[in-house]
């Protein structure tokens, strides 16, 4: 240990303000704890800086762009319409750094200590802190209890070339889009980019190791999905990776595991994310690590007493109010004395792809597999909505129920199209607390609306 710093002592020390860490540091200042937070990089963490916030702008600003296409039928001349992505993107950083400073004086209001720089280990009470301008140490703190929510990073694949390709994490960065580009994945980060790619004009090729998009959400809906991105002039690529990428930034050539070539501005790799334990120097503290995260109980406690973590560094519900919840649990518990644990059931998930798709309990899938089909009874309506009735648009949407038949309790809930994570969000409500179809059939309709599908099935 260094002895050129004066040791300071807190009641709790949070690495990392993400969603997760903001929201201990927050709750635990409120009961009178000492509170130091330490965060090497922006405020805010992955969901404000680098991940829901700003795509989910990007989201917004698409589909404007497609509502634009079907003003017409509605009586509105409008004419030509410019995309400029500098202007999106320039504002979209500008309330990127808003909301930053926002949660930063939220910190300082609280009476949280803002430590600006990387942690590590020394002990299990001991983080020495690294400047973030260079390597040197700038100070050493220590407490008895220790919270680690430093969140996750997206995995960089190891092909050749890889590093002349894009991470999500750059994706806000761009000053403008590329005209075209290549994106790698099938998980929701991958489809809510080239969705969105897609409605600011750039040439999308998708690339699919396997056969299908959104692996554990229902396959009816994810089918579905794809032949509308399919619609919409995304090239969806299944069974296809990239191999080696060569050029220079700007004009990359991809080759790829299927013997073909692709010419493009730019590659994204939106193949998956792991906990960011870099640097963090958990061995020291003796921290169990169980295939590259960091295991916990259901207190989200580690094998060291004195050290929790929450959030996506412990690769369980890597959700940003997941995160938020197991840091007001922990504090409350801990500092308030509360003695609760985080409800992890019916946890609604949403894919801001264009449709949109949102679920929360078991798909349909699931749901045979764990109870056997003749167990399990699927109630489901297809239409186009009536916002798309006079452009004769092709925006058609699927809302499924799955009902176990041996006691009428619904067991899932799903939709894609527009506003779905609006409307799964209110009936994941009613699966917390146990709703059976026949709650849902005695449930009066609002009319004309998308959600009251969810009430008249039969």
């Amino acid at each position: 240990m260094s002895t050129n710093f004066k040791l300071k002592n807190y009641d709790l020390i949070v690495l990392g303000a993400g969603s997760g860490g903001l929201a201990a540091a927050k709750r635990a200042a409120s009961y009178g704890a000492s509170v130091a937070i330490i965060e090497g990089d922006q405020i805010g963490g992955t969901c404000v800086v680098r991940g829901c916030v700003p795509k989910k702008l990007m989201a917004y600003g698409a589909k404007y762009g497609d509502a634009l296409k079907h003003t017409g039928s509605y009586g509105f001349n409008i004419g030509s319409v410019k995309i400029n992505s500098e202007v999106l993107l320039r504002n979209i950083q500008k309330e990127v750094m808003r909301l930053s400073d926002m949660h930063r004086n939220f910190l300082e209001k609280s009476g949280v200590e803002i430590i600006q720089g990387w942690g590590e280990f020394i002990d299990r009470n001991t983080i020495q802190v690294r400047s973030r301008e260079n390597d040197h140490f700038t100070q050493i703190v220590n407490s008895e209890l220790i919270l680690i929510s430093v969140g996750g990073r997206p995995v960089r694949p190891n092909i050749q070339g890889s590093s002349l390709a894009w991470m999500s994490n750059d994706m806000f960065l761009l000053k403008r889009f590329p005209n075209k580009i290549v994106i790698v994945g099938a998980g929701f980060i991958a489809c809510e980019f080239a969705c969105i790619l897609n409605g600011y004009g750039v040439e999308v090729t998708q690339l699919v190791r396997g056969d299908h998009l959104l692996k554990g959400f229902d396959r009816e809906l994810t089918s579905f999905l794809g032949a509308s991105m399919t619609s919409k002039n995304i090239n969806l690529r299944f069974n296809e990776y990239p191999v080696s990428i060569k050029g220079e930034p700007g004009c990359l050539h991809v080759e790829t595991s299927a013997d073909k070539s692709i010419d493009t501005n730019g590659v994204l790799f939106a193949t998956g994310r792991e906990p960011f334990l870099e640097g963090l120097k958990v061995d020291k503290a003796g921290i169990v690590i169980d295939e590259n995260r960091i295991k916990v109980d259901k207190e989200n406690r580690t094998n060291i007493p004195n050290i929790y973590a929450i959030g996506d560094v412990t690769n369980r519900f890597n959700l940003t109010p997941v995160a938020i919840e197991e840091g007001r649990v922990f504090s409350d518990r801990v500092f308030g004395n509360i003695k609760r644990i985080v409800n992890y059931n019916q946890v609604p998930v949403a894919v801001f792809s264009k449709p949109e798709i949102a679920s929360v309990g078991l798909s349909e899938e699931q749901s045979v597999k764990l109870l056997g089909k003749d167990n399990v009874k699927i109630f489901r309506s297809e239409f186009r909505s009536l916002a798309y009735s006079l452009p004769k648009a092709e925006n058609k949407c699927i809302l499924k129920l799955i009902v176990d038949t041996s006691n009428d309790k619904i067991l899932g809930c799903h939709m894609i199209g527009d506003d779905a994570s609006e409307i799964i969000q209110m009936a994941s409500i009613s699966l917390m607390m146990g709703a059976k179809k026949s709650d849902f059939d005695l449930t009066m309709a609002l009319h004309p609306t998308v959600a009251e599908e969810f009430v008249t099935m039969i």
